[in-house]
């Protein structure tokens, strides 16, 4: 109980202070885009978005002939969570857009396999860039809040996904440890459509898909949010509450030979907002 309460007191805390700062993922942040005229089109912004995300973890690890389940769910988060950081920046001029979005987390837990108790502790690196284009744009008919035009926008997208990961995995009491340290890079393909609700509800969503067995076997990241418009600090600014999947495979050689595994999936609840400059 009282670890629980500790972490999530320090979470309460940190996004209160963080909370003028925070963002969503870059898919959200196409909802900002748009010019306050047409006489703006060829004008470009920056969007800067750190934000929070709060994801549960499951999957299977496979290391040094160790097979480890990585399993955290939502409720043990705060307890398995050793840092995390997460931000996106993007540049558009609201036809053509390109971005940026990394996300950095270490993670530990323990769990009993064969009568002996396992510890797994991984720390992840991705950064992911790509490019967008909007090719269909619906007008919906009115102005939102910033004065720019309410439609439905629908953008394809492409990139690359870097992702670097250590893993750890110790068997107590044994006094057996072994570790591995593996990156990649994979190309991905994805779509992306936001909505105007109203002059100040905006609803977006995206998804896409990778690896094609290139470097690794695949991947798919899916996001969907619900946004609220206003000013902040006199910048267009859009809240935000939504959802984010990540799923990475990965398989590769270690150095006993055996195989090295990395089959997880990471969801949870997203909270942030996206400031436009």
């Amino acid at each position: 109980m009282t670890l629980r309460l500790v972490a999530a007191k320090q979470m309460f805390r940190m996004m209160c202070i963080a909370w003028p700062l925070m963002g969503v993922y870059t898919t959200a942040n196409a909802d900002d885009s748009q010019g306050k005229s047409s006489t703006d089109k060829d004008e470009w912004l920056v969007l800067v978005s750190p934000f929070v995300w709060a994801p549960a973890m499951n999957g299977q690890v496979a290391l040094g002939g160790v097979d480890a389940k990585a399993d955290v769910g939502f409720r043990e988060i705060f307890n398995n969570l050793n840092r995390v950081f997460m931000g996106n920046l993007e540049v558009t001029n609201r036809k053509l857009g390109f971005y940026l979005d990394g996300v950095y987390a270490k993670t530990s837990q323990s769990e009993r396999a064969y009568g002996q108790k396992i510890g797994l502790d991984i720390t992840q690196s991705t950064l992911a860039g790509g490019v967008y284009y909007r090719v269909y744009e619906y007008a919906l008919g009115g102005n939102n809040v910033f004065g720019e035009p309410r439609s439905w926008r629908v953008e394809p997208t492409a990139g690359l996904r870097w992702t670097k990961l250590s893993t750890k995995v110790e068997i107590d009491p044994a006094g057996y440890s072994t570790k591995k340290k593996s990156e990649w890079t994979d190309p991905f393909v994805g779509l992306r459509m936001q909505a105007d609700l109203t002059d100040r509800w905006t609803l977006s969503g995206a998804a896409d898909t990778g690896g094609f067995d290139t470097s690794s076997k695949k991947t798919y990241n899916a996001q969907a949010y619900l946004g609220y418009r206003l000013y902040l600090f006199e910048n267009p600014t859009i809240v935000r509450v939504g959802y984010r999947v990540l799923a990475q495979e990965y398989k590769s050689r270690d150095f006993t030979g055996n195989t090295f595994k990395y089959d997880v999936t990471q969801r949870g609840p997203v909270l942030g907002l996206s400031m436009r400059f």
